[in-house]
């Protein structure tokens, strides 16, 4: 439910913005507030407590954002915390910071390798990624996953490009199995 959840408000933020022209204002807003929530558990806490009532919670979020940021992301944290939706406050936002980044033509790429890249090894690889993709610009997540053996694994949105060699040797052994069995 929390997909739903977060889809559901972060379109319509979304959708928002881009009626009032207001993308990258309110980009800025929701990272800003992100980095507050997380830098503040208490509040976290406070608001995720089911002792606290939604309008105690609606009281919260006047007294601490308001004026601060703008009204439609003051608003949107006001409907989060009436429809006891609060909890996904983090997945609504960065969701809607995906639908910016996907409107502006910016990827998020994850990708795993079985031994640290070196700088220019990761400069090809963004090179590689922009050349053969309709991104403009990525945002690149680089982590090693020795399990790997070597090689690499690419993740984009919900494609993965698997060129590692723990795969390659799963599909040779695998028909290998199919004939043993």
């Amino acid at each position: 439910m929390a997909k739903l959840v977060s889809k559901t408000y972060g379109d319509a933020l979304f959708e928002l913005a881009l009626e009032e022209n207001k993308i990258d204002s309110l980009k800025e807003e929701v990272e800003v507030v992100l980095a507050a929530l997380s830098e503040n558990q208490d509040l976290i806490k406070l608001m995720n407590h089911p002792k606290v009532s939604k309008e105690e919670k609606v009281a919260l979020i006047e007294d601490i954002f308001k004026g601060r940021v703008s009204m439609e992301l003051t608003g949107l944290m006001h409907m989060l915390a009436e429809k006891g939706h609060y909890p996904e406050i983090d997945e609504v936002l960065n969701y809607f910071l995906d639908c910016v980044k996907e409107h502006k033509n910016i990827g998020i790429a994850y990708v795993s390798t079985a031994v640290e890249l070196s700088d220019a090894q990761k400069k090809a690889v963004e090179k590689r990624l922009l050349e053969t993709t309709k991104y403009v610009e990525f945002e690149m997540h680089y982590s090693v996953d020795t399990d790997l053996i070597g090689g690499m694994v690419i993740r984009i949105g919900d494609r993965v490009v698997d060129s590692s060699i723990m795969s390659m040797i799963f599909f040779i052994m695998l028909p290998l199995y199919i004939m043993i069995c």
